[in-house]
């Protein structure tokens, strides 16, 4: 029978074995967090031994290394993002007669089976495939736009496979496309402690230039928002959907409530010069009269395309006084123009097809 002593023997060598690994993986990362060196940090634990003897101490370890890469990532995210302001990014398109947005708005399913790309232990990786197909829009779209605008939706519902595509996507175009704003089309709008949460995702975390919130709770919940002075808050006032008067239209005071909000975004909220409105193309009656409304400020305009937005309609009710100030989305429409091996040269085709209709209405 083995007795306790030799038990004892037998099982305390891998004690120090374990401390001496953990203290070496922090001394390591502390290193790198001070240099931010990302490369040599993976070089360095590619060569420190995971085999400790309990799940315990992997478990450990793994999530320290994950949350100290995390705030790494964030720390430059910042730094990188600090030099990018929307309105004059939009603004340096306008000048080059550029107004089509591409709304990214990629479902997994409708993407070309030639772009499904694998993954380390699956045949077909959802991620891969959507950042791939995305990488191609961009590179054939990126000197016809003024901006991207992917939908968060679409990437949410392929859980945290299709957030990191979105992440993926956009620090893509930031290489890719440097002077394209991203417009993150999230539609969020809360109390404003939860609201500085979506400030974190979208800004901080995802990258975009420019985000959509909903008005309802008001200017002080958005203030986390609106304080983001080189960023874009895009405002939903009349949105492109058909049933979108069953509330946008109620008489309010003698006038819509799409007007009321349009009225208080660009007298109230605007003070920052960041805001910027939603009028769908659908309704070029209601698009003019929100121009009337807000001056020169940007309105973020979808439902051309599948949706059936009328271009000249749009871009003459629109347009601002010096005929700016208006950011056409097409999604499906230029996305999805081919489901071939061509996608990308016939998603550049329309693309090129919007953008001149837009400048023959100028």
């Amino acid at each position: 029978m083995t007795s306790l002593r030799s038990v004892s023997t037998v099982t305390t060598p891998e004690w120090p074995y374990i401390k001496i690994i953990v203290k070496i993986r922090l001394i390591v990362y502390i290193l790198i967090e001070k240099a931010e060196l990302n490369q040599i940090g993976t070089a360095l634990f590619a060569h420190v031994p995971l085999s400790y003897p309990t799940k315990v101490g992997r478990a450990r370890c793994s999530t320290l290394l994950t949350a100290g890469h995390a705030r790494q990532q964030r720390r430059r995210g910042r730094r990188a993002l600090r030099d990018r302001n929307f309105r004059a990014m939009l603004e340096a398109r306008w000048a080059q007669s550029l107004f089509v947005c591409v709304g990214l708005d990629s479902t997994f399913d409708k993407i070309p089976m030639c772009l499904h790309r694998p993954g380390n232990e699956t045949k077909v990786d959802i991620a891969n495939t959507i950042v791939a197909f995305n990488h191609q829009i961009v590179v054939a779209t990126c000197d016809l736009v003024c901006a991207y605008k992917p939908n968060i939706a679409f990437y949410e519902e392929n859980g945290p496979e299709g957030i990191a595509a979105l992440w993926r996507t956009i620090a893509d175009i930031h290489v890719t496309a440097p002077d394209v704003p991203v417009i993150l089309d999230a539609k969020r709008g809360d109390i404003g402690s939860t609201n500085h949460g979506y400030v974190e995702l979208a800004f901080n975390f995802l990258g975009a230039d420019a985000m959509t919130i909903h008005p309802y709770f008001g200017a002080e919940a958005n203030e986390p928002f609106l304080e983001q002075t080189d960023k874009g808050i895009i405002v939903l006032c009349r949105t492109s959907n058909k049933g979108a008067g069953e509330f946008q239209d109620l008489v309010v005071a003698g006038r819509p409530l799409y007007l009321h909000v349009a009225e208080h975004i660009a007298n109230d909220w605007n003070t920052r010069g960041n805001c910027a409105v939603v009028v769908g193309a659908t309704f070029p009656d209601e698009l003019r009269k929100v121009r009337d409304v807000v001056g020169d400020m940007p309105i973020l305009i979808p439902g051309i395309g599948v949706q059936g937005g009328d271009v000249e309609k749009t871009v003459l009710a629109g347009k601002d006084s010096h005929g700016c100030g208006i950011i056409i989305n097409s999604s499906r429409g230029i996305i999805y123009a081919s489901n071939g091996a061509d996608f990308a040269d016939a998603a550049r085709l329309k693309t090129m097809e919007l953008s001149d209709q837009i400048n023959q209405y100028r």
